[in-house]
């Protein structure tokens, strides 16, 4: 691996982050120390671009390109480079003359409204813009929910999101799929408006170099199955982890102002499953957004996507502006 990023010395763990014992296995830095690592990593978009990589309610802003995620890039395609250095040594090792290329799995993880679509559509393009002009592509697991039919059936409608509501089998397959080197995978497609699986509708992924894998529960575990079984976990096929983080008490406050937003503009959509919303006055819809984020999505950050959390190789740590305010990094 060329990129080094330094040693010990000014770099200060969060004791949080060993527990009791004041041990982690991260280097944590400040927004600040991060945005040093970028070198001469060129800013590759504009801010008409960045714009459309928005999601609603996130303001990310050029200078938060600048600090975070062109380090971030960085970072990624020299893990790239020394995965696909990896592959090619172990081939020669095999005697593998025909090997196939593996594309290397980024997950992209974290509670709803914290930011997750907006880092991995970041990420897909300036990592899409390096010298080596990779071919980046980026699915998210809404696509792999159960269809609300079937969660209707099985009276999951109220933990849609939780790692019940997936079809883990298919998430596996199209994983192992990637991971095998096939030449096309096709996964599949969920609408924001109707709140449901398209059917008989796909994206096909043809021969990436890199995946970009994203979804608030994509680090989970399961009970390890007796008799060392091999059952393989979503995680197992990535390369590298992200976990999207913030207080929260901050993360509710994104949640009910992203949905009283939503309530002026998607959910006037006839169309949407969600129109209903759109005729609540302001204070009634305020009350249905934090029952939604206290019935649902609160205990599913609390319960499924936060123990995870040190499961990533990354952390993004976010603060009251919705901007990055320090990064800790797995140690190799």
């Amino acid at each position: 691996m060329t990129l080094q990023i330094g040693g010990e010395a000014g770099y200060h763990l969060r004791p949080t982050d060993g527990h009791a014992t004041g041990v982690s296995p991260y280097r944590t830095f400040t927004a600040q120390q991060w945005s040093a690592f970028r070198a001469d990593t060129p800013l590759t978009l504009n801010r008409e671009e960045l714009e459309r990589l928005r999601s609603l309610g996130d303001p990310i802003d050029m200078d938060e390109v600048r600090r975070i995620y062109l380090s971030l890039s960085r970072l990624l395609s020299a893990h790239v480079e020394a995965t696909q250095l990896l592959f090619a040594q172990r081939a020669m090792f095999l005697n593998a003359t025909e090997a196939v290329k593996t594309p290397f799995i980024i997950g992209v993880a974290g509670s709803v409204a914290v930011g997750k679509s907006t880092t991995a559509r970041i990420l897909k393009e300036l990592l899409a813009r390096w010298p080596s002009s990779p071919k980046v592509d980026l699915v998210t697991t809404d696509g792999f929910l159960l269809p609300n039919a079937v969660l209707e059936r099985e009276g999951l409608m109220d933990r849609k999101g939780f790692p019940e509501s997936y079809d883990v089998a298919a998430v596996l397959r199209f994983l192992s799929a990637i991971k095998s080197g096939e030449r096309h995978v096709s996964a599949p497609v969920y609408s924001h408006v109707t709140y449901d699986v398209v059917p008989d509708r796909v994206v096909d992924i043809e021969t990436p170099d890199i995946l970009i894998f994203e979804g608030i529960n994509v680090l989970q575990t399961r009970d390890l199955p007796s008799e060392g079984r091999i059952v393989p976990f979503v995680s197992d096929f990535f390369d590298f982890a992200i976990y999207i983080d913030a207080d929260e008490a901050l993360i509710r406050n994104w949640y009910v102002d992203r949905f009283m937003d939503l309530r002026l503009t998607a959910f006037t959509d006839p169309k949407s499953y969600f129109h209903r919303y759109s005729t609540l006055g302001v204070a009634e819809a305020r009350r249905k957004a934090e029952t939604l984020w206290e019935t649902i999505n609160r205990r599913n950050l609390i319960e499924n996507i936060l123990p995870t959390r040190p499961r990533a190789d990354l952390i993004l740590r976010k603060g009251t502006n919705h901007l990055v305010e320090s990064v800790s990094l797995r140690k190799l």
